[in-house]
């Protein structure tokens, strides 16, 4: 069962280093403690918060509520005490979420953020833990808006069938009914803006552990920090879950569920690996089920007008005595290079790319992006955390960076998205822990992700 944790932010740095406005007709005051409409679920929802709001539109949240279904948004996860409501916005002094009830889909969000007292330095993430505002700066006495989508879902395909959730993914936040929104930092919200956005370039995501979304700290991947590098034009639906393989992300129906959306000019990529080779047997292997699989995956994708791109998988942390990094997915990328090659389908090599990256930082720099850390470091944590597998949020960050610099290598259309200030990276001169300053989300486990 996920812990909820209430860090403060010196002490966590210290350890690293509802869709318009609504019509009259549908507008709710929370004061009146009454529900979201049905019609307004079609439209934009406004949530505008503070205690002395001279222009009223939309839902006013003039007090610290917390989130229940029936009324359909609030304050989540216990963290209403950690906010004070100004006069036109909220401020937090602890990481404070908020949600909204929504049905599957994807939504632009577009928060109002600014304060008269004081200079802000704002992180958002969303659901679980998908970051989408980076530590924004904004000055006292000036307000500046942030644009992100977000996608909402659930694990219905039909009437019939269902994507099968593993138990530890049926309490996360990417898999409940509402949307929620984390914020950290120095931040003030004046305004919280959601609108149902149908035309989006949407990167849908197949893999492992290294790609999911994990829920909780201290644990990361690629896959939820590359929501952060994209314009308002895309969004990403990460369907990767701890554990899987190619054949089990198929028996699960993730692939069906990507079927059943997935659009003409829409992205699949495909990273698996680190599962793959423990399945043994005949017709198993990098060069029979797994070829096999990836050139199913990808031409599914093709059949529908989308694009496929291959990524081999990361690298794990081991080192040879020399230095160089000890090769632990024998045939598996050489097997997916050949699949990319033979059926015409884009890759990008993340194995070579964190093979240098690894080299690079060495041994013990390395440990750094990993979830390496001693006993006691997190509360309740009695043991060391030593993870080889799974990255912390400096690592995946990193990992992103080598995928975003392999999406400008392939020079798809996809690369004119990527927002215009992201510079050029390169894994043989990457960034170093000193220089991470993420503010670290709340909620906190100490059991490892499935997969290794």
């Amino acid at each position: 069962m996920t812990k909820f944790f209430k860090y403060s932010y010196l002490f966590l740095l210290s350890i690293l280093m509802p869709f318009s406005a609504f019509s009259n007709n549908s507008t709710k005051n929370v004061l009146d403690n009454k529900t979201v409409s049905e019609d307004s679920l079609k439209k934009t929802m406004l949530f505008q918060f503070g205690s002395d709001l001279k222009i009223k539109k939309g839902i006013e949240v003039a007090k610290s509520l917390q989130y229940k279904s029936d009324l359909g948004y609030g304050f989540d996860f216990n963290t209403e005490s950690h906010l004070k409501l100004n006069s036109n916005s909220f401020s937090i002094e602890k990481p404070v979420y908020f949600s909204v009830k929504l049905p599957e889909g994807n939504y632009q969000v577009e928060v109002v953020l600014g304060s008269a007292q004081k200079d802000l330095k704002t992180t958002i993430k969303a659901e679980s833990r998908r970051l989408m505002v980076n530590e924004f700066i904004v000055a006292k006495g000036k307000s500046a808006v942030q644009v992100f989508n977000v996608n909402v879902r659930n694990p219905k395909i039909d009437d019939n069938l269902n994507v099968t959730l593993k138990d530890r993914e049926k309490d996360i936040l990417d898999w409940d009914d509402k949307l929620t929104l984390e914020f950290l930092g120095e931040t003030a919200v004046q305004s919280i803006k959601i609108t149902k956005k149908d035309n989006l370039t949407v990167l849908y995501l197949a893999g492992d552990s290294t790609v999911t979304d994990q829920d909780v700290e201290p644990w990361a991947s690629w896959g939820q920090f590359i929501t952060n590098y994209f314009n308002e034009n895309v969004v990403v639906i990460n369907y990767a879950y701890s554990g899987s393989s190619l054949s089990s992300f198929k028996a699960s129906n993730r692939l069906k569920k990507i079927l059943s959306q997935i659009k003409k000019g829409d992205y699949l990529f495909v990273e698996f690996g680190h599962n793959d080779e423990k399945i043994k047997g005949d017709g198993n292997g990098p060069w029979e089920s797994y070829s096999n699989l990836l050139t199913e995956f990808t031409q599914a994708a093709k059949d529908k007008g989308a694009i496929p791109i291959l990524v081999t998988p990361t690298q794990r942390r081991f080192f040879n005595e020399n230095g160089t990094l000890k090769d632990t997915h024998g045939d598996f990328p050489p097997a997916m290079r050949a699949v990319a090659q033979k059926n015409n389908t884009a890759l990008i090599d993340i194995t070579k790319m964190t093979t240098e990256l690894y080299e690079t930082w060495g041994d013990e720099a390395s440990k750094k992006a990993f979830v390496q850390y001693p006993a006691n470091t997190f509360p309740g944590q009695e043991k060391a955390l030593d993870d080889n597998t799974h990255f912390n949020s400096f690592g995946a960050n990193e990992i992103t960076l080598c995928v975003i610099k392999g999406i400008r290598q392939l020079d798809l259309p996809l690369k004119k998205q990527i927002k215009k200030d992201i510079p050029d990276y390169d894994p043989k001169e990457p960034n170093y822990i000193s220089s991470w300053t993420l503010p670290m989300s709340a909620r906190f486990e100490i059991s490892k992700p499935d997969g290794n």
